[in-house]
């Protein structure tokens, strides 16, 4: 099952860093074919939404590596027993911020599609479309934070904490720039 977990987190980074690309693309594109006298006003909205999905799917990946931010002060102080209930706390109270996120999310986009909801600028695709990469992402966002939370239930130590001490071991301190 961690492998599993594992892999959809990486695929989703993955498939964020793709979305990154496209952006890129779509940019570049669009710049060369201004200069050709194309029309390129649709492109606006395919990089909005790209950026979107882009957003939503890394965060699955960068919790889970300790790339999000933490405000640490407090807890570097405290004892085990006491790190680790408030660690427990921020994981339970973000599992039930991130699951009604990712709950509002499914059921937005369910009904994009149900009602055939079309987007409003220059390229008329059904929205369920790009809402699809904001729910999924915030279901995944859920499905990392309730895998860390019972890691920490079950006596382990947070894996985004093992991997912020694991750069630090290897003298990589980038992220805390």
């Amino acid at each position: 099952m961690r492998r599993a977990l594992d892999a959809i987190y990486l695929g989703a980074g993955a498939l964020a860093a793709a979305f990154v690309l496209l952006i890129a693309v779509l940019m570049l594109g669009q710049s060369v074919l201004r200069e050709f006298g194309v029309r390129t006003g649709a492109v606006n909205d395919m990089v909005a939404w790209c950026c979107a999905a882009a957003a939503f799917l890394a965060m699955p990946h960068a919790f889970k590596h300790g790339d999000f931010v933490r405000v640490t002060l407090l807890l570097e102080h405290l004892g085990d027993g006491a790190r680790r209930a408030l660690e427990t706390a921020a994981l339970a109270i973000g599992c039930v911020a991130v699951g009604y996120l990712a709950w509002s999310a499914l059921a937005f986009t369910w009904e994009s599609w149900r009602f055939n909801d079309i987007a409003q600028g220059l390229l008329p695709i059904p929205l369920w479309i790009p809402q699809t990469s904001f729910a999924l992402g915030a279901v995944l966002l859920w499905v990392a934070l309730a895998d860390e939370l019972l890691i920490v239930l079950r006596g382990g130590r947070p894996s985004y904490v093992v991997a912020v001490e694991e750069r630090h071991a290897h003298g990589d301190f980038s992220s805390e720039v």
